[in-house]
C-alpha cells in the first residue's frame, strides 16, 4: 500500500508541477496581450456582445464575474461570465477569452455534439469524482483479506475512468470554442494582424492546460489499473 501511495505521488506532483507552468505561462501570456490595446476600441464586454449578435444570439446575457481567469460560459442560465480583466478592458487578452466564452455560447446554440456530450457527465461527474479514490484505495487495503477488494478497487478504476472520459472530452469543446473565437475575429476585421496573433497564442496557452490536465488523468487512471492488476 505504500508502495501504491508513492507512485501516486510521484505522478501527482510530476503533473501537478507541468500544470502550474503551463499555468504561469498562461498568466505571463495574458499579461503580455494585455498590453496590445485593441485598434477598434471595444472592450470584452463588446466583443462578446457583438460575436452573440453576429451569430443570431439573442438569449445569452454578457456580465461580470469576480476573479482573473474566472471566465466562462454558464449553459444553466445562459450567460457568458467575464473576468474583471476581461470585462471592461479593451486589449488581445480581453477580446480573444471573450469571444472564446461565445464560442461555447454558439456551440450550445448550435448543439455541438461534444459540448452536449460533456454536459450529460457533468451530474454522474460530479458523484465519481468525490468517491473513485476512496473506493480505490479501499479496493486495495481489502485485496489482502478478502476476495472482493479486486472487486471494490476495479470499480474505483472505472468511477476513476469517468472523469479521465471527461477530460478528453472536454479537448474538443475547448479547442472548438478557440477555433469559433478566431475565425470570428478575423473574418470580421475585429482584430489587426498583431492583435490576431497575441489572441491566437493566448489561446493556444488556455487549451494547453486542458491538455496537461487529461494527460495527468490518463496516466493516473493506467497507473491505477496496473497497480490492481498487479495485485488481482
Amino acid at each position: 500500500m505504500f508502495g501504491f501511495d508513492i507512485g501516486y505521488i510521484i505522478i501527482a506532483g510530476a503533473f501537478g508541477l507541468f500544470s502550474m507552468f503551463v499555468s504561469n505561462r498562461l498568466k505571463s501570456k495574458f499579461k503580455k496581450y494585455s498590453q496590445v490595446y485593441l485598434r477598434n476600441g471595444l472592450s470584452g464586454a463588446e466583443i462578446a456582445e457583438k460575436m452573440l449578435a453576429d451569430h443570431g444570439i439573442t438569449d445569452v446575457k454578457v456580465i461580470s464575474t469576480p476573479g482573473m481567469l474566472t471566465d466562462h460560459y454558464n449553459p444553466a442560465n445562459k450567460t457568458v461570465n467575464l473576468s474583471e480583466g476581461v470585462y471592461a478592458q479593451r486589449n488581445a487578452s480581453a477580446a480573444a477569452v471573450a469571444a472564446h466564452e461565445v464560442g461555447h455560447a454558439v456551440q450550445h446554440a448550435t448543439a455541438y455534439s461534444w459540448l452536449q456530450m460533456r454536459s450529460k457527465l457533468v451530474p454522474v461527474l460530479n458523484i465519481t469524482s468525490r468517491f473513485s479514490m476512496w473506493v480505490i484505495f479501499g479496493g486495495m487495503a481489502l485485496m489482502s483479506t478478502t476476495a472482493i477488494g479486486g472487486t471494490i478497487a476495479w470499480v474505483g478504476v472505472a468511477l476513476y475512468g469517468i472523469g479521465t472520459l471527461f477530460s478528453f472530452i472536454t479537448l474538443p469543446v475547448e479547442y472548438d470554442a478557440s477555433n469559433r473565437a478566431l475565425a470570428w475575429l478575423k473574418n470580421k476585421n475585429m482584430v489587426s494582424q498583431e492583435e490576431y496573433a497575441g489572441a491566437e497564442d493566448a489561446l493556444k496557452w488556455a487549451a494547453r492546460t486542458y491538455l496537461v490536465a487529461a494527460i495527468g488523468a490518463l496516466a493516473t487512471l493506467l497507473y491505477f489499473a496496473m497497480r490492481v492488476a498487479s495485485r488481482d
